[in-house]
């Protein structure tokens, strides 16, 4: 189970497609006490993975502090970050802290593609740059890639080069519109473009050493089964089920990109909400409405809960952005 943590509001960067609208400092961002105590509570709740994400996580002065003690009460530390600020110094002082991995985004391998949508001149050398601090201190890191039109043909590429880098993988995440990337609403995939890229990803991964993983694309644990691949995922959208976050102010969502809050860790213990709240309930009761009720792989595709709750305003409806509705269950 995956536990993802807003740590700060703050980032270095203005992307885009940010789904936090990350920028400055929020006011009431939780202190290193209660992000100890959050720590603790995910232990208690049964996750073993805990994420750091932001706005960019490294830029919270007691960074290295929560790292250290993540793995002190039994957790495994990973990071998202833009990976700019990722200097030999700060990876090798995260290893030494007990960082497992850090994920370092790179949209494009046209450095003025990933720049503008950055809103940063340099940000793809300085990324790059990230990734060669972390391959010298021993601290393994994969590569990340939104995925919209203007670069799905590219992204075999992006493989190549984090191959080459000597990244242990490629993370593909699809857009879901929300905070700012919902102004780019139309430059995310549609159903026929979604299947022809899973395709694609899935084909590649027979071919190359490392790991293959897309995320907010679901169909992809459906597709592997048709392809006769044996993924080692039980299940495409984890939502409540298997994944959380929780944001700088604390407040719990089921996933990142579902802009619905489920409680404040500072009012409720993160473990009890994880463990009573009604939403989340639902959302393990795979009851979903339209195609995806009735469809063959509901149980280990369960569609993206984020993009439904957007285009239909119910997280339980049906994901609009897929080739297999209306097919009969088990």
């Amino acid at each position: 189970m995956l536990l993802s943590w807003n740590t700060t509001n703050q980032c270095n960067l203005y992307c885009d497609h940010c789904y936090r609208e990350a920028g400055c400092k929020v006011e009431d961002e939780l202190s290193t006490n209660e992000a100890k105590e959050l720590l603790r509570e995910a232990v208690k709740a049964g996750f073993r993975l805990f994420i750091f994400s932001g706005g960019e996580p490294l830029m919270r002065p007691d960074i290295l502090e929560l790292t250290a003690y993540a793995v002190q009460v039994g957790l495994k530390p990973v990071f998202g970050s833009n990976g700019t600020l990722l200097t030999p110094e700060l990876a090798r002082e995260l290893k030494k802290a007990g960082a497992a991995a850090i994920g370092i985004s790179l949209d494009s391998m046209d450095p003025g593609r990933h720049d503008a949508l950055r809103r940063k001149e340099g940000a793809w050398e300085k990324a790059v740059a990230g990734m060669e601090a972390c391959r010298a201190a021993g601290l393994p890191f994969q590569v990340h890639t939104t995925v919209f039109d203007w670069n799905r043909f590219e992204l075999e590429k992006i493989t190549d080069f984090a191959v080459r880098i000597g990244a242990r993988g490629h993370h593909f995440f699809f857009l879901v519109p929300t905070g700012r990337a919902k102004s780019l609403e139309e430059e995310s995939l549609r159903a026929e473009q979604y299947e022809e890229t899973l395709e694609r990803i899935l084909t590649r991964q027979q071919q190359v050493p490392i790991e293959l993983k897309p995320t907010c694309a679901p169909q992809f644990m459906r597709i592997a089964k048709q392809m006769g691949l044996d993924l080692r995922y039980g299940r495409g959208c984890l939502a409540g089920i298997a994944y959380a976050l929780v944001n700088p102010r604390g407040e719990v969502q089921p996933c990142a990109y579902l802009p619905l809050s489920l409680g404040n860790v500072r009012e409720i213990p993160f473990s009890r909400l994880w463990a009573e709240n009604e939403d989340l309930k639902r959302l393990r009761s795979m009851e979903y409405g339209g195609g995806c009720g009735c469809c063959a792989f509901k149980k280990v595709c369960g569609g993206c809960r984020a993009r439904a709750y957007y285009y239909h305003g119910d997280y339980m409806a049906e994901e609009p952005w897929c080739l297999y509705h209306g097919r009969k269950g088990f």
